[in-house]
């Protein structure tokens, strides 16, 4: 059976990671084809954004520890240079949106992946964990360098050394997510949001997506200058272009 569950619809990649009985565990297997798949759609012209979800009640559990038990288990350089990190980066460099939809719990690596996508929505009764400290070990997958980011050094420091359970709520309020939907509305609400977004301009949000992204290293002359070369490159596009056209005949 395939750990990564994948399917077009209406100019949407559904991503859906398909180890339910594993809680969605990451295993070599569901890393590599998790990779794999997101290659597929950055050059696959006819989807325009990713939306990635979880079947069963969790998310994502992180890595499947048992994996790393018996004879010869890969070493945490393997997981995070050939796992991990390479989905991540994925994650962050491919020129499409990418909506994540956590159904479920999100800890460890699954909270950290899910928080490297464009935007991020939670069902009502989801959460968040940085399992990372109660096993001894610290936050991966970029973790550390995107929660800061979003809810500030103290409460994501607290956050990641406490291991606290973070509801879908708390991480709307503070600023770790986009928003939170009513379970009963979740399939359907957070699939709209991917539909409005492949609707729209491709590119110039591919554009917005870089401009963000540099924005982390820039310091803010540096970033005005990215957003003159990034709007020139958008204002010659064809979707400006008929944009613009279809604005003025309103």
């Amino acid at each position: 059976m395939s750990t990564i569950l994948f399917e077009i619809k209406n100019n949407v990649a559904v991503i859906t990671f398909n180890r339910p009985e594993k809680f969605n565990s990451f295993n070599r297997e569901m890393a590599l084809e998790l990779q794999q798949r997101l290659d597929d759609c950055a050059t696959d012209a006819g989807v325009r954004c990713i939306f990635i979800t979880g079947r069963g009640k969790a998310f994502c559990a992180g890595q499947d520890l048992s994996e790393l038990t018996g004879e010869n288990p890969p070493g945490f350089d393997v997981i995070l240079s050939e796992h991990y990190n390479p989905i991540v980066l994925r994650l962050r460099k491919i020129a499409k949106p990418v909506v994540c939809a956590v159904n479920g719990v999100a800890a460890g690596a699954g909270a950290n992946i899910a928080l490297a996508c464009d935007v991020v929505v939670a069902a009502a009764s989801a959460s968040f964990i940085q399992a990372f400290s109660k096993i001894g070990l610290i936050p991966d997958s970029g973790g550390t360098f995107t929660l800061p980011r979003l809810i500030g050094f103290q409460k994501a420091s607290a956050l990641m050394m406490l291991g606290d359970k973070v509801s879908a709520a708390e991480a709307e309020r503070i600023g770790m997510i986009y928003k939170v939907i009513a379970d009963d509305n979740f399939a359907t609400e957070s699939f709209t949001i991917a539909e409005t977004l492949a609707k729209m301009p491709t590119k110039g949000l591919a554009y917005t997506k870089m401009a963000l992204n540099a924005s982390a290293d820039n310091s803010f002359t540096e970033q005005l200058h990215k957003e003159d070369e990034l709007q020139f490159k958008a204002a010659n596009t064809s979707d400006y272009k008929e944009g613009v056209s279809a604005f003025m005949e309103k």
